[in-house]
């Protein structure tokens, strides 16, 4: 990692010294502190009164804005466009308050999805099918692959894939003989980068979604994740471009109160202002966007950071490798998505994204990375078995070695590998 002040160098001693999860529930911190009054408010008052996990709900709500952006928003430096679409993983067990965290985030845009539903039913009720207008939703939370994607065709901004237990979508992706598994990794692995998803069939509608934008966001027991690393995932990228989120912070005190609703409708306000003004560029100008420029001086940073994270990926030789890979696209992802929620309350998008933009980002992807290090800390074993004695004294008798190339192997004394060969000599017998 280059350093580039006096402040990081601190901070890297003082890593030094820290696990990952000290280092991620600092970086926690400070991403709480950045954010604007009613997301930070609504995040500390969750975890004081709701036993809210902080990073559960901040990845809820960064999940929440990713939604409501939608394509209406672009970014495009260093020769590059992208959107702010964003894959969020929880990871906890059960009665960890995953599902919480996720609906306290969600509930302006649910609510929302619940409006247009009954608009849906009402202005339908008595047409014919064909001349049913479509049904404008946010969220999907229990659809085929299939459903997932038509409804996506026709909500082209945006289609958020709202999972309360992942475990059942990553099922199907591990099965080889599940054709609906490999759809949904397909799907995704697209969806990510925004391209575009042709769908022909010879019996009923073929239709293209020319700019595709899925997000996500679900939780999954802890004793499952081993599974996300199964049968394709890991090798396909698909791990590399999911943010995970692992239990962290814990409050064990109950509170009679509850969280106030000035602080529910600030937070609800903000990210409608976002929803509002992605509907009217939706509206207006029918898939075009506004692409938001960044400044000179956050230009220059986003770019010394890009090469940071190329020479960081040089150096590592572990499955981190590829998904610092990943990271290269995720800090354009989430320099938007910092964006819209830094100007979200007073709806000034237009302004360009500045050098404190790019650093709350950066902190926000890193939070991301050291997450990710403690799933393979916990979940993926990194070490090779090695080999016990036995091993390598029946490797010796296959391949006719001495019991005298044994004890320069192993270093262990003479008498001591004389009675372990014998033994192994017997095992062979028998």
């Amino acid at each position: 990692m280059e350093v580039n002040s006096i402040k990081e160098i601190d901070t890297i001693i003082g890593n030094a010294f820290k696990t990952n999860k000290e280092i991620a529930i600092n970086q926690l911190e400070q991403i709480i502190s950045k954010m604007p009054i009613e997301i930070k408010t609504l995040i500390n008052d969750a975890f004081t009164l709701k036993r809210i996990p902080k990073e559960y709900l901040l990845s809820s709500i960064l999940f929440a804005y990713s939604n409501a952006g939608g394509l209406a928003f672009s970014i495009k430096a260093m020769g590059y466009i992208n959107y702010a679409n964003l894959y969020f993983s929880i990871i906890g067990s059960r009665g960890d308050i995953k599902s919480p965290a996720m609906d306290l985030a969600t509930f302006p845009l649910v609510k929302y999805d619940n409006e247009k539903y009954k608009e849906f039913k009402k202005n339908n009720i008595e047409l014919e099918e064909t001349e049913k207008s479509d049904r404008k939703q946010l969220f999907l939370q229990d659809a085929t692959i299939e459903s997932a994607i038509y409804t996506h065709y026709k909500n082209k901004y945006s289609i958020g894939i709202f999972i309360d237990e992942l475990y059942f979508i990553i099922e199907k992706m591990a099965s080889k003989s599940s054709t609906e598994g490999t759809a949904w990794r397909t799907f995704f692995l697209q969806g990510n980068t925004n391209k575009h998803i042709d769908i022909s069939r010879k019996t009923t509608e073929s239709f293209r979604i020319e700019k595709s934008y899925p997000t996500l966001l679900g939780s999954i027991q802890s004793q499952f994740v081993p599974k996300l690393f199964a049968d394709g995932n890991l090798e396909s990228g698909l791990i590399d471009r999911i943010l995970f989120t692992n239990k962290l912070t814990m409050n064990n005190q109950l509170s009679i109160n509850d969280i106030s609703i000035e602080v529910s409708e600030n937070y609800s306000k903000s990210l409608i202002n976002l929803l509002n003004y992605r509907t009217e560029i939706e509206n207006t100008f029918e898939m075009d966007d506004l692409q938001i420029e960044l400044d000179t001086n956050a230009n220059k940073r986003l770019f010394d950071y890009s090469q940071e994270l190329i020479n960081r990926q040089n150096k590592a030789n572990d499955l981190s490798k590829e998904y610092i890979s990943k990271m290269m696209i995720n800090i354009h992802k989430i320099t938007l998505l910092t964006h819209l929620i830094l100007n979200s309350k007073r709806q000034t998008y237009q302004s360009k994204i500045s050098t404190e933009t790019i650093e709350i980002a950066i902190l926000i992807l890193e939070f991301y990375f050291i997450n990710f290090k403690i799933v393979l800390d916990e979940n993926i074993s990194q070490k090779e078995k090695l080999p016990t004695t036995e091993d390598i004294i029946r490797l010796a008798i296959k391949n006719n070695a001495s019991q005298k190339d044994v004890v320069a192997i192993t270093g262990m004394n003479k008498s001591s590998i004389s009675r372990k060969w014998n033994n192994v000599l017997m095992q062979l017998a028998t």
